[in-house]
């Protein structure tokens, strides 16, 4: 039987001594991976996704596209190549423990040659381990997406969310058990065969021999295997974790005591910076590197009855370029925290949408959420509209009644008369028993003068542009009804409550099909358009032409910042209630934020304008760290 405390003295033991010629190997991995290989992988993907000749921009949208035959096998190809990626550098950081010689960057060298030797049998590897554990996924996610259906599908994901039913506790009931069945089956063959990268890269072994040789090697000892995969996951999880506890708690904190002075405040912070990503190099690559001498030290022990790979000899120097080498890595990271530094803009601006009005105050799509939302300082009020059978234009969300009235029956169905009898409000609570649901109409009177909407449509097959049309009358005659305020004015307060007459430059109207959009912004191009995007694959969305980008908002990063400003539209960030995310998102860029608490995005907001640059400064910095 293996002792655990052995194999973790063997990993340290071995990363110590071997530690020069693996940050080389590192670093020219690396090097080669961002240079060759990753770019090589993103285009062909890229061309692949280009053939599809759609935009996925929405949940069904990408999961009809994943369930062709284009959309499996563009998924595979790129699991297929992640993970080809990662064998490769563990196979090299294993030929570097394993085969030490009396130069560190020779080593390093001959390793990663060797590596790309091997690369059909890694690739065999790959295939064959990943396929199986992909197949095994197989029948979870049918079974998942079943229960889903069957459980959740007729229910609002916000509502699901925000007021968790019963029918969630259900289906996660339901769904752990087959969940920890396939976690146990799919970690039973992680364990029998861990030691098949090392016996290819050390043994030369075809793929299959060697899955079949690291079975047989790892019978009897499964068990301490298990523990010390597990363990050294822990590890590599807890790290990062704590690197960025103890920068946020203990350094972070002295910073605040800088003086306001930027010849002061910019070095300190610069050098702040610096070593945080130093730390997170340092991280990444033991992480890296530990798990690749875990089935090395598992290899050797088991296969060839060595303790561990034999130390470097005395005389073994890591030579001049070996210290260049590493002078780079500190200089990457003062070059990454000047940029970092750079990149923080000290005065931002973003917008308040105030998601359904104030969802989470008042029943949503009505008008107490409304004036909620204006109370609370919201610059846009997000609704989402619907047609009623005799082409009125209303405040509704879902496609039938049922999640919030108990009525089966399709919204599209029905008069607005008829809607009239309709009750909304009473699942929100007592308070709101009898509220119905608007009009449109009744929502721009209500925002007249104080705010705009931003309308988001929700169409019903074959009748797109009929909604289109019918929200573009109602926006006419409440410009109508706002002249007429203007021309009995007197006063400059019966100006300003009157509004802005040009109704249709002030209000947006939203969709999440990219083919909608074309058709309204051909017909109505003084219409303010936004896209809503639950995600856009590079390369399939025409940029040019839009007004705003409205993204989930962990799909928001540094690069579709670049690109709103590159096309010229704005990105708003959906749907974000977190204070922390809030904020990360205004450092990030975006120009608005829709929410369901703009209460707490109006605070937020106000207390950053009363902030100095320094401490606004140090708030953008641990905004970074928290990313």
């Amino acid at each position: 039987m293996l002792a655990l405390s052995r194999l973790s003295r063997d990993v340290l033991r071995t990363l110590r001594e071997h530690l020069r010629p693996l940050v080389a190997y590192h670093l020219f991995f690396t090097l080669l991976a961002s240079s060759l290989l990753l770019p090589a992988a993103a285009w062909s993907l890229a061309a692949l996704v280009g053939r599809f000749g759609r935009t996925v921009i929405s949940n069904a949208e990408l999961l009809d596209l994943l369930l062709t035959p284009g959309g499996v096998l563009w998924l595979l190809a790129a699991i297929g190549l992640t993970f080809l990626v990662l064998y490769l550098q563990q196979a090299g950081m294993i030929l570097v423990a394993a085969r030490p010689r009396d130069n560190h960057l020779r080593l390093a060298f001959e390793a990663l040659w060797w590596t790309l030797h091997r690369l059909p049998s890694l690739a065999g590897l790959v295939v064959i381990q990943v396929g199986t554990h992909l197949l095994l996924l197989a029948p979870l996610a049918l079974g998942l997406v079943w229960l889903h259906g069957a459980l959740l599908g007729h229910l609002d994901p916000y509502y699901v969310q925000r007021v968790r039913p019963p029918a969630l506790w259900q289906f996660l009931a339901l769904a752990l058990p087959l969940v920890l069945a396939w976690a146990w089956i799919a970690a039973g063959l992680y364990v029998r065969w861990i030691l098949a990268l090392p016996l290819v890269a050390l043994e030369t072994l075809s793929p299959r021999r060697a899955l079949s040789r690291s079975r047989d090697l790892t019978r009897g000892n499964r068990r301490p295997i298990a523990v010390a995969a597990l363990a050294l996951l822990g590890v590599i999880v807890l790290l990062p974790v704590l690197a960025t506890l103890l920068f946020d708690r203990l350094f972070t904190p002295l910073l605040w005591w800088l003086p306001e002075r930027n010849a002061v405040l910019v070095p300190a912070t610069l050098a702040y910076l610096t070593a945080y990503v130093l730390v997170t190099l340092a991280i990444t690559f033991v992480g890296i590197a530990a798990n690749a001498l875990l089935s090395a030290c598992l290899t050797l022990r088991l296969a060839h009855r060595e303790p561990r790979p034999a130390p470097p000899p005395p005389g073994a120097h890591p030579g001049g370029l070996a210290w260049g080498l590493e002078l780079g890595v500190v200089l990457f990271a003062l070059w990454q925290a000047w940029l970092i530094v750079n990149s923080f803009e000290l005065r931002d601006q973003v917008s308040v949408i105030a998601h359904r009005g104030s969802s989470l105050e008042a029943p949503e799509n009505t008008l107490p959420a409304i004036h909620r939302a204006l109370d609370q300082g919201a610059d846009v009020v997000e609704l989402d509209v619907r047609l009623t059978a005799d082409d009125r234009v209303v405040l509704y969300h879902d496609r039938t009644l049922q999640r919030l009235t108990g009525d089966p029956r399709r919204l599209g169905e029905l008069s607005r008369a008829e809607l009239e009898a309709f009750d909304v409000g009473s699942w929100f609570g007592d308070a709101y028993v009898g509220e119905r649901i608007p009009g449109l109409d009744e929502a721009l009177a209500a925002v007249r003068g104080r705010s705009t909407l931003m309308i988001d449509l929700k169409t019903d097959p074959g009748r797109e542009m009929a909604l289109v049309e019918a929200v573009v009358a109602a926006l006419e005659a409440e410009r109508a009804e706002r002249l007429a305020c203007l021309a009995g004015a007197v006063v400059d307060r019966e100006v300003r409550a009157c509004g802005d007459p040009d109704v249709i430059a002030e209000t947006r109207v939203a969709t999440v099909s990219p083919p909608l959009s074309r058709r309204i912004r051909e017909h109505y191009p003084e219409l303010r358009l936004t896209l809503l995007a639950q995600l856009v694959l590079p390369g399939t969305l025409d940029r040019r032409g839009l007004d705003a980008l409205g993204l989930r908002h962990n799909r928001i990063d540094e690069r579709e910042i670049a690109l709103a400003s590159r096309y010229g539209y704005e990105l708003h960030a959906w749907t974000i209630n977190d204070r922390a995310r809030m904020s990360q998102l205004i450092d990030l860029g975006v120009d608005a934020i829709i929410t369901d608490h703009p209460a707490r995005l109006a605070e937020l907001i106000a207390e950053r304008r009363e902030l100095g640059d320094g401490a606004l400064l140090l708030v953008k910095l641990r905004n970074w760290l928290r990313q």
